[in-house]
């Protein structure tokens, strides 16, 4: 049998930092460097901040708005220096897939807190 480490919030926080600063470097790297990818730009961004979303959430469970408008903020951040690269470009339409990966993220967390509250018998 395989041992599977339990995702505690700390855990969970070095996670998401280390994701964090993967996003950036793969954000602003060269697009001569080959990347992993979805085979759709707008899906790479939903991916990945949907991640960011989900261990965030996991990491820092009480701060909620706080923590998904820092996220959507992150992936503004994150355009502003690419527009500021010679190889890289600022699409806002980037930063709506960030924020759809956001989105999905906050609706898998609400669901998920949804499913597992202890429910009152009538």
């Amino acid at each position: 049998m395989i041992a599977v480490p339990i995702l505690t919030p700390l855990r969970c926080r070095l996670l998401f930092w280390a994701c964090a600063a993967t996003v950036l470097v793969f954000s602003l790297m060269p697009p001569t460097q080959p990347l992993p990818t979805t085979g759709w730009d707008k899906a790479n961004h939903m991916l990945g901040f949907a991640v960011l979303g989900v261990l965030g959430g996991r990491a820092y469970a009480r701060r909620g708005w706080p923590l998904w408008l820092g996220l959507i903020a992150y992936g503004g951040l994150i355009e502003l220096l690419q527009g500021q690269t010679g190889y890289r470009e600022a699409d806002w339409f980037d930063l709506l897939a960030d924020s759809f990966g956001v989105a999905a993220a906050m609706a898998l967390d609400w669901l998920v807190r949804r499913l597992s509250a202890p429910r009152l018998r009538a």
